[in-house]
């Protein structure tokens, strides 16, 4: 039977023929039953990424025909299949929004439930809900409100997102790396590395855009992407995703600012908002008004800037506070910074009777003046910041203490996951030390939460070691540096387009 005809059916028939068919098979060959299920999921997942694929391919032969002219029918490409690969790309234990449906559920009557979604998006009768809000503790000790989407928002804006990525693509420069395809944090940091290593940049300003989610001037964000794309039925469903709404302890709160944190469309939607206010700007303003080095690295809302010269750094700083207030936006005060930085800001520094360089936060990382193991020069410092460590240090403790009594060999299994998760993206050149630091202090919580399962046996730090030696992996850099991978990642291309 396909799936069409079993949409057909009464949903107590096939809920009652697929308990039957499991119930009958089970008890004979249980696993063969999953190895069907498996293979024939990966199938219609396989076959929906692949019409995906198809779509894409489509539009990017159409922007590549007409890059100026606005797409006027994409719509169409929103079809089952690009549903269904969107439906398979959510996370499967994602909390539920104001719906309460939940992957799980969602998938029973997937074709059923994915023909009525495809109708209603094609008939204009899809309506967005409010997100359901959230609040998770940031580093700082603040609370960052997160916006969980019902299944089906999150599907369209999913199968909008596959639709509108490979427009955007085109248009998008290349320094900007946030949520990007084939573009990540590590690109970002490369390329940072790069341009303060190989250029003359003797000056860094570190600018960040202080909630920029929340301010985002929705009116703004509408005309930006009407200057590509032409198709109105897009237009209403992003428009809808804006205004829908947030409900808070029963509250519904009407948004009438901002992108809802947490939605599958919003980072690309701050991607086009930033690209118009801030990216196209940057670059002319670099052309224009630049007549020194200038490198520009942005990740989010997140951006590191270098300079050859300081009244240059100080003019653009000034520029860039008029245009980000054009559009509503501000920088925060506390956060942006313009410091002395480079190859030559030891030297200049110390000439002056000041001290070391300051140093400057990114992607995770606190980046500072350095010189070579052998004293030939300048090279660019990096290593995890404090603050992720302690605020990783404080989570891995809890859940020590939570499970001090299921055993040794969970807990060290779990830690081993943990401490390869953090080397994998903090095992950087010139972070040795921090990793070996990182890998002792969390041995140092592991003992105490091992100390206080009983008072009657000590446990000595010489076990202790023996123990963690067992289980936690040994520091060592998993990547290379950044100048040889950035150069192997732009080979054939320009750094910065």
């Amino acid at each position: 039977m396909s799936a069409m005809e079993k949409s057909d059916l009464p949903e107590v028939a096939r809920k009652r023929a697929n308990k039957a068919a499991s119930a009958a098979a089970e008890p004979v060959e249980r696993r063969g039953g999953a190895k069907e299920n498996a293979v024939l999921q990966s199938t219609v997942r396989t076959q929906s990424r692949a019409a995906v694929s198809r779509a894409q391919a489509r539009i990017r032969e159409a922007v590549t025909r007409n890059r100026q002219d606005k797409l006027t029918a994409l719509l169409h490409h929103v079809n089952m299949e690009v549903l269904r690969a969107s439906f398979f790309g959510l996370k499967k234990t994602a909390a539920p929004g104001v719906d309460e449906r939940t992957w799980i559920e969602y998938a029973e009557h997937l074709e059923a439930n994915l023909l009525s979604l495809h109708v209603r998006v094609h008939t204009g009768a899809y309506r967005a809900l409010p997100s359901r809000r959230k609040y998770i503790p940031k580093a700082d000790g603040r609370q960052r409100p997160l916006g969980i989407a019902a299944i089906e928002d999150k599907i369209v804006q999913a199968a909008v997102v596959a639709i509108l990525t490979p427009i955007y693509e085109s248009e998008f420069l290349g320094f900007s790396y946030g949520f990007r395809p084939k573009r990540n944090q590590h690109q970002a940091l490369d390329a940072l590395a790069f341009g303060i290593g190989k250029r003359r940049i003797n000056w860094v300003l570190d600018c960040d855009v202080q909630s920029f989610f929340d301010k985002v001037d929705q009116k703004w964000l509408v005309r930006f992407v009407e200057h590509r794309i032409g198709d109105r039925r897009i237009i209403r469903l992003i428009c809808k995703w804006l205004t829908a709404g947030v409900l808070e302890d029963g509250h519904l709160i009407e948004t009438e600012e901002g992108t809802p944190q947490g939605a599958v469309i919003s980072p690309l939607l701050a991607n086009i908002y930033l690209h118009y206010v801030y990216d196209q700007w940057v670059h002319q303003w670099r052309q224009r008004c630049a007549t020194g080095d200038v490198i520009v690295v942005r990740y989010a809302d997140d951006s590191i800037v270098g300079f050859e010269h300081r009244h240059e750094a100080e003019q653009f700083l000034a520029d860039l506070k008029a245009r980000l207030a054009r559009f509503g936006l501000n920088l925060h005060p506390e956060k942006t910074r313009l410091i002395e930085f480079g190859r030559n800001a030891t030297a200049n520094r110390r000439t002056r009777g000041l001290g070391k360089p300051e140093t400057f936060d990114f992607l995770g990382f606190k980046h500072y003046c350095a010189t070579r193991r052998d004293g030939s020069g300048f090279v660019l410092g990096r290593k995890p910041m404090a603050k992720r460590m302690r605020t990783k240090l404080r989570e891995i403790k809890e859940q020590l203490m939570a499970t001090r009594h299921d055993g040794i060999d969970g807990q060290g299994k779990w830690l081993a996951q943990v401490l390869r998760g953090w080397m994998a993206y903090y095992a950087v050149p010139m972070s040795g030390s921090a990793i070996s630091a990182f890998r002792h202090h969390m041995i140092e919580r592991w003992h105490g939460a091992l100390m206080r399962r009983s008072q009657r046996r000590r446990l000595t730090w010489a076990r202790m070691k023996t123990i963690a030696d067992r289980y936690l992996p040994f520091p060592r850099i998993l990547h290379p540096w950044p100048e040889k991978r950035f150069i192997v990642t732009i080979q054939g291309g320009s750094p910065v387009r």
